[in-house]
């Protein structure tokens, strides 16, 4: 019997909330349904955070339904306060461009577009060129203050103060789901869970304007097992963009992390069999390696390509077993003059990003947590020269598991 997308969303842990549940269940078994995720064209990259709302729709459109990446290139101007506690930052049109371009190339990765199998859609399209009167008139009428205020995504930026600005995005999101509806009959959006006040909106809007059935759900945001946000580093986030991220440094964040959260990221973000990740995922004590290793490499595979994935997970076999095979490490070259003189070990350390500050850097050395070339430094006012290399190559290990090249 052929499976339900729904009931393997929910398997693997993704759904946290749906408006019908009853209807939406029966609707994905029955027919084909086109449904929508946007992407906000905050950076020139994609990371870590939207790849599980990707791997959702990969899993959609393995069970025949068609997805719509919708690159929000009018909403990211104004900007959505869902979880900030600060305005964006206001953008200029050609770089939201710019970045709606990246992601396109970033999403033909994971999503088949190919004969209509997907669509990409960009909201500017439709928002840029809106009259005003008109807009109020037919949506804005349809908007209660009182409803919007009460919002989660509202109320906490009341007390520092939500703009006039901000306070459209919800308006805005809701109209970019009843044109899709309009458009290409979407009757389904998908989002983080934090975006479920936003997504309601648009529910609402297509069954007042339209009289037709609309859908919402939201997925579980990519938490550790403290419930913080996944995907991020000391370096800032884990970026899908191998120039901003590389495979190497990718693959290492996922066989860095916390054994309780293993199971759970085999589940949501690859494509292994549930009955292997629950083997996996049950794995104890210095056996769960095994497990962290398999999803360091599945995720480097999708994300980048088997190829990368291979190579990082050599470099990190032979550098946990004392090999010397560190091509792909992270590593800086550097102008051999510099150590002629020396350089300051705290600055050295900050520069090449293991730590992020001279301060953080000397209670580190203080702390016996740096090695270079394998020989603990516990003197922070250590000078770095051209002595302290080998065969013009310098390693500095930050704990168990940061390491960083340095060559001349």
């Amino acid at each position: 019997m052929k499976r339900n997308v729904y009931d393997v969303l929910m398997e693997r842990g993704f759904i946290e909330q749906v408006t019908h549940e009853t209807e939406v269940r029966e609707m994905l078994e029955k027919e084909s349904s086109t449904f929508y995720i946007g992407f906000d064209a905050t950076a020139d990259s994609l990371h870590v955070g939207h790849f599980l709302t990707i791997m959702a729709m990969a899993h959609m459109q393995q069970y025949g339904h068609r997805p719509i990446a919708l690159i929000g290139g009018g909403t990211t101007m104004v900007g959505d306060p869902t979880g900030k506690t600060d305005m964006r930052k206001m953008m200029t049109k050609e770089t939201i461009a710019e970045n709606a371009e990246c992601f396109k190339k970033q999403l033909s990765r994971f999503i088949d577009f190919e004969d209509g199998k997907a669509i990409m859609a960009n909201n500017a399209d439709w928002l840029l060129n809106l009259n005003y009167i008109d807009f109020l008139r037919e949506i804005g009428v349809h908007f209660s203050v009182n409803r919007m205020l009460s919002a989660e995504s509202y109320k906490q930026r009341l007390e520092k103060g939500l703009t006039f600005l901000e306070f459209n995005y919800m308006i805005m999101q809701s109209y970019d789901f009843l044109e899709l509806n309009r458009r290409y009959n979407c009757n389904l959006q998908l989002g983080g869970n934090d975006q479920w006040s936003n997504i309601i909106g648009g529910v609402n809007l297509i069954r007042k304007k339209e009289q037709k059935p609309a859908f919402g759900l939201t997925f579980t945001l990519l938490t550790n097992s403290e419930g913080k946000k996944m995907g991020k580093t000391e370096n800032g986030a884990v970026w899908l963009d191998a120039t901003k991220t590389s495979p190497y440094e990718f693959f290492q964040y996922w066989r860095n992390i916390a054994d309780s959260d293993v199971e759970r990221c085999l589940a949501l973000l690859t494509f292994l069999p549930m009955d292997e990740v629950r083997r996996l995922g049950a794995l104890q004590d210095s056996a769960i390696n095994e497990a962290k290793e398999v999803l360091a490499f599945e995720l480097t595979k999708n994300v980048h390509s088997e190829e990368e994935a291979s190579k990082a997970r050599e470099a990190a076999r032979a550098l946990f077993s004392g090999g010397s095979d560190k091509t792909d490490m992270p590593t800086t070259e550097m102008d051999a003059a510099r150590f002629e003189e020396g350089v300051g070990l705290l600055a050295l350390l900050t520069e090449i990003g293991l730590t992020a500050s001279n301060g953080e850097a000397r209670r580190l050395v203080q702390q016996g947590g740096v090695t270079m070339n394998d020989i603990k430094i516990t003197d922070f006012r250590h000078t770095v020269t051209a002595a302290d290399f080998v065969e013009g190559e310098l390693l500095l290990k930050k704990g168990k598991k940061k390491f960083h090249r340095i060559t001349l």
